[in-house]
């Protein structure tokens, strides 16, 4: 049965109903695909698809996010492809559209995070599982506002993704929708993913600088090497996937989340 879906960059996309076929372009949404049920479905993913990883050992490797192998998935023969928008490159996701059907997500906020589980759901006939993972991620997010207003959270911080040069979540993120969730205020004024320097930090007086384990990989020497240009800022490592996937992993990020408010106090 042929059926048409809008995607959130206003594209209407039709597919064979439901999809026996998928391939997978990010790494949460196709942990998502796992945690709606679906196992078979999904013939091909990314290299750094790993979650659950036994699943990802059993699938074909269609190259990375944003430097796909056009030819191998051409030769899986989907019957969808499912992107993101600021994951996966323009010119992989034109080229293949000209070939399989490709819903894309667009993702800046919880709420897009959940519109998205629902979205999917819908796409590969999942719906009452989408809704339930998005009625925990709900309560859970909120009992995490809550818990930072009581708590009166309400730190200045600077989220760092990447080193020489170092580079911070900005404004109209994903990543920063979290940090204000969890009662923070994100420094950082311009959009998207800006340069900074350590002595902008400092100036700021940014009182929390969180290094994130992914894309680049800070450890407890770069802590060492940032506390002594910022001697008066809290400086942790933290989990970049509760940051900044935006799939079923919210869920598991909730209890990550009520931790970590504990480590502000």
């Amino acid at each position: 049965m042929q059926k048409t879906f809008t995607d959130q960059m206003g594209r209407e996309v039709a597919i064979n109903f439901p999809p026996k076929r998928i391939v997978s372009l990010v790494p949460s949404q196709t942990e998502l695909l796992f945690d709606l049920g679906l196992d078979t479905e999904i013939i091909g993913l990314t290299r750094f698809c790993i979650h659950p990883i036994e699943k990802f050992a059993e699938r074909t490797k269609v190259g990375g996010t944003k430097k796909l192998n056009i030819d191998l998935i051409k030769d899986l023969n989907p019957d969808l492809i499912i992107g993101n928008k600021e994951e996966n490159t323009q010119g992989d996701i034109e080229e293949l559209a000209g070939y399989f059907p490709v819903w894309m997500s667009d993702i800046f906020t919880l709420d897009d995070a959940m519109k998205t589980i629902e979205q999917i759901g819908e796409l590969v006939n999942r719906q009452p599982e989408a809704s339930y993972l998005n009625h925990l991620i709900s309560a859970g997010f909120n009992d995490l506002k809550t818990l930072a207003l009581q708590n009166k959270i309400d730190k200045k911080v600077a989220y760092l993704i990447w080193r020489k040069p170092y580079m911070a979540a900005g404004k109209n993120t994903f990543i920063n929708d979290v940090l204000i969730t969890n009662g923070m205020e994100n420094i950082i004024g311009q959009e998207r993913y800006p340069e900074v320097t350590l002595e902008e930090l400092k100036t700021s007086k940014c009182e929390l600088i969180l290094l994130s384990s992914e894309p680049y990989p800070f450890s407890q020497k770069h802590i060492e090497e940032i506390q002594s240009s910022i001697p008066n800022a809290k400086i942790m490592l933290v989990d970049g996937e509760m940051f900044s996937w935006y799939g079923s992993r919210l869920v598991k990020a909730v209890q990550y989340f009520f931790e970590f408010q504990k480590q502000l106090d």
